[in-house]
């Protein structure tokens, strides 16, 4: 049923109640508790999986975000730059910061498609097939994908770090262009993968703006990112999958350049302009968001009702909107807040 009705969605068929799709709400713990019975210590001890699917269905979780191309494709070609404490248990702290080149003209010289790693299509379609397959056993009765991470500039932040991207991208525009150009043309081998993997639906994941927009010139992207897009989204199309595409921060900017990408879906966090998406592409795409988490953080009752109905007034009424805190429930966010905001979305979610 849950699978069913997140296809529809994404297929832009009407159902009865708006689909729902969340992100690391998994890794909180002492909520899946309260809401599945099964306690933290069984969770970490066997009964992770078990709670994860019970969680999917009592929450009518449609479809689960999933990516299987990343960080660890690229190694060791990477740079580090640190990580703050998110996970609830703290494992993803990292002070171990290291850059992988000295100067930007280290960078230029670099070929990432003559030395990243390079792995058989073959592989690469199995590495997709076997993720898809585990994310299918773990969902459940939802709707289950796999993906790219590092699709552009996505990839280009793992290699580089911030410092020398913003420094390579202002010196010369023109050679960290001819460079992003190399890059795209060794990640569309994984693009040509995932079209011929068994997953239906994918996700295209990229960070290609800040919170406040753009922070190279927009007329960069529009030479340099879009076009990649176009010529590795080409290889998903021809072989029937639904695309949706995923960036944090505010691409408001950039949705049209987006769905000139042949993207099926949008996914956003609250910074981008749901309404433009769904006043001018809600008949003919889906798309997911985009609630503040800072307001299930620090917010009272009141405030977390309103923003739910903020969605769903944006939302409700076209049939690919899937609602969604738009930049993810962490462990830290108050058991009670994370059920009054899913007490909203089955009130105000229904059609």
């Amino acid at each position: 049923m849950l699978k069913e009705m997140g296809m529809n969605a994404l297929r832009l068929e009407m159902t009865d109640h708006v689909c729902r799709m969340e992100y690391s709400v998994f890794g909180h713990s002492k909520l899946l508790e309260k809401v599945t019975g099964i306690s933290v210590e069984e969770q970490r001890n066997g009964r992770g999986r078990e709670a994860f699917t019970a969680f999917t269905k009592a929450w009518d979780i449609c479809m689960h975000w999933s990516v299987r191309i990343g960080q660890g494709s690229l190694q060791p070609y990477v740079t580090s730059m640190g990580h703050a404490v998110y996970n609830e248990d703290g494992r993803d702290f990292n002070q171990n910061i290291h850059e992988l080149f000295a100067d930007e003209d280290e960078v230029f010289a670099f070929d990432p498609y003559e030395t990243l790693p390079y792995l058989t299509e073959e592989e690469i379609i199995g590495q997709f097939n076997s993720h898809y397959k585990t994310e299918c056993e773990n969902a459940g009765d939802a709707v289950a994908m796999t993906g790219i991470y590092i699709s552009c500039m996505s990839g280009l932040i793992e290699m580089l770090g911030w410092n020398m991207l913003l420094t390579c991208a202002g010196a010369d525009p023109k050679a960290f262009g001819e460079f992003t150009d190399r890059y795209s043309l060794w990640i569309e081998r994984y693009f040509k993968a995932l079209a011929k993997s068994d997953a239906p639906v994918v996700m295209i994941h990229d960070d290609i703006v800040w919170t406040e927009g753009a922070f190279i010139s927009p007329e960069w992207y529009r030479r340099h990112i879009f076009p990649s897009y176009k010529r590795c989204f080409r290889h998903l199309h021809e072989a029937g999958k639904l695309i949706m595409f995923t960036s944090d921060g505010n691409y408001t900017e950039f949705i049209d350049n987006i769905a000139s990408c042949g993207v099926n879906s949008f996914v956003m966090e609250p910074m981008t302009d749901m309404a433009y998406i769904a006043e001018k592409y809600g008949k003919t795409h889906s798309f997911v968001g985009n609630a503040d988490t800072r307001i299930l953080l620090h917010g009272s009752r009141d405030d977390i009702y309103r923003e739910v109905k903020r969605c769903m007034d944006i939302g409700k009424k076209y049939p690919g909107f899937i609602m969604a805190v738009g930049n993810h429930i962490p462990a830290n966010t108050p058991v009670d807040s994370c059920m009054w905001y899913n007490e909203f979305c089955r009130q105000l979610g229904k059609r």
